[in-house]
């Protein structure tokens, strides 16, 4: 069985802001155990969907380029806590969407 969680292994080598490895993982780990959907179209919803729930804040309709969130921040410098919507919107999400896809097809 694939698991959505499969998409997200490895992680990027590239991040936006300091948070968003953390809701990377935290992403991963309230979809575990969660079977792939059969299509792109749902997989990408249910992304989506774990994304806006975990950042807390609608990547649809948010205009701000990045958001806090206290929960994120480690002490890990500057943009510690910080969420690159962009950086989500971009690259991060059409990353584990383009995984499923292969995924798939394949």
């Amino acid at each position: 069985m694939r698991l959505v969680t499969d998409l997200f292994d490895p992680e990027p080598v590239r991040w936006g802001l300091r948070g968003d490895p953390w809701v990377w993982r935290a992403m991963c780990e309230q979809l575990t155990g969660l079977a792939l959907p059969p299509s792109v179209g749902e997989v990408e919803r249910l992304l989506i969907a774990t994304f806006d729930r975990v950042a807390r804040c609608d990547l649809a309709t948010e205009t701000a380029p990045w958001v806090f969130r206290e929960e994120f921040a480690h002490g890990a410098g500057m943009s510690d806590g910080s969420v690159h919507l962009e950086m989500w919107r971009a690259e991060l999400l059409p990353t584990l969407v383009d995984r499923a896809r292969s995924r798939l097809d394949g």
